[in-house]
């Protein structure tokens, strides 16, 4: 039996996590036992514990309960922590999930320790460094010696960088090995889409609406970023209904940056602001709205594979895919972009939304091919 110690600390993770914890109950139960270790790094119970239990989930073993610190302190604790747990535990390897502090922390502590890096989600570029995720993707990727890259931009990007397409018998951090997987994200739409549809739900009172998410601190702790996005918010709600669950650092900064409109905004019958929903809540939302406007990028991606247009308010994504085929339109924080972008697909919605991301099997091969190598 093959140990496999899983670092998570974000929701987005949490969420990857469920479609490799899936496949390892479904296909490997045999060959790899997972333990799974939370950073702490999102310690909201609403926006972590939750999500346990509704994706079946083994519950983490390990909690650094880190919190919400400074880049630096933050991923100085988690580095410290997680050495601790790799002495006592002594996994065959080590997997990370995409680009946050607790990816980063995970990967420099595993590889310091000759323990295999595996890395899901990588070779991803923004190509803007000012972006704390883009280091972390970077180090990251460099510190790894199975990289998982779920498109073929990601894949390239790191062959660019110097990454070898040889394929190694024993792959190891000078060697690594670099597969195109496709997405896990994409295995767990599929999956819980239909499980989403099946639930009873009071959301289901919403119909013929916009989805908004906003929760990127680029956006929500400038106030005039945030003034800007909302006042376009407020103006599309003029001849939209807009659903939006509101995330707490959000709320936190509207009611401190911008008081009296956030009472404007909250006081506006087309805007629908409810609390953060689960994971199954926000695959049923996106499956019913007929547009999205996030800064998210999981969301960006799960809008694509429900077939959804939308609409991104960050300057530029890793999801390069999505723009490219006019499936998604970036619009940042500008009001007029935001307006634009959101009247162009409610008046030409998209027809045909191409597959970059795999068959919905991501997770079955990637722990083939993590079974073949360690």
């Amino acid at each position: 039996m093959k140990k496999i110690l899983t670092i998570i600390g974000a929701r987005p993770q949490i969420i990857k996590s469920s479609a490799i914890s899936r496949a390892i109950k479904t296909h490997f139960s045999e060959v790899f036992s997972e333990v799974v270790l939370h950073t702490g790094q999102h310690y909201d119970e609403n926006m972590s514990d939750v999500f346990f239990s509704e994706l079946e989930i083994p519950y983490p073993k390990y909690n650094l309960k880190v919190g919400s610190l400074s880049h630096g302190e933050q991923t100085a604790k988690m580095i410290e922590g997680i050495e601790e747990v790799l002495v006592k535990e002594k996994p065959q390897g080590v997997i990370i999930y995409g680009d946050t502090n607790s990816t980063l922390a995970g990967a420099i502590a595993a590889s310091k320790m000759l323990i295999p890096v595996i890395h899901i989600e990588a070779g991803l570029r923004s190509f803007d460094k000012t972006m704390p995720e883009e280091i972390n993707r970077v180090v990251s990727d460099h510190c790894s010696t199975l990289l998982f890259c779920p498109s073929s931009t990601g894949y390239n990007n790191l062959i660019r960088e110097g990454f070898n397409k040889k394929i190694y018998e024993k792959p190891t951090i000078n060697n690594p090995n670099v597969y195109l997987t496709g997405d896990i994200m994409y295995d767990n739409t599929l999956y819980f889409s239909k499980k989403a549809s099946k639930r009873k739900t009071p959301l289901s009172i919403y119909d013929d609406f916009i989805l908004c998410t906003i929760h990127r601190n680029s956006n929500t702790d400038n106030k005039e970023n945030l003034l800007e996005i909302f006042s376009a918010i407020k103006a599309i709600s003029e001849n939209q209904t807009i659903v939006l669950p509101l995330h707490p650092r959000t709320k936190k900064m509207l009611s401190e940056l911008l008081p009296s409109f956030f009472e404007e905004i909250q006081s506006n019958n087309n805007i629908k602001i409810i609390p953060p929903v689960s994971f199954l809540d926000m695959i049923y939302l996106e499956t019913k709205a007929k547009l999205i406007i996030t800064d998210s990028g999981g969301v960006q991606k799960e809008a694509y594979f429900l077939k959804k247009p939308s609409v991104i308010l960050r300057p530029q994504t890793e999801w390069v895919e999505i723009i490219e085929c006019g499936n998604a339109l970036l619009a940042g924080k500008s009001y007029n972009k935001i307006i634009e972008s959101t009247n162009w697909f409610i008046n030409n919605p998209p027809k045909a939304y191409p597959n970059y991301f795999g068959d919905g099997q991501s997770s079955k091969f990637i722990l083939d091919k993590i079974n073949k190598c360690l």
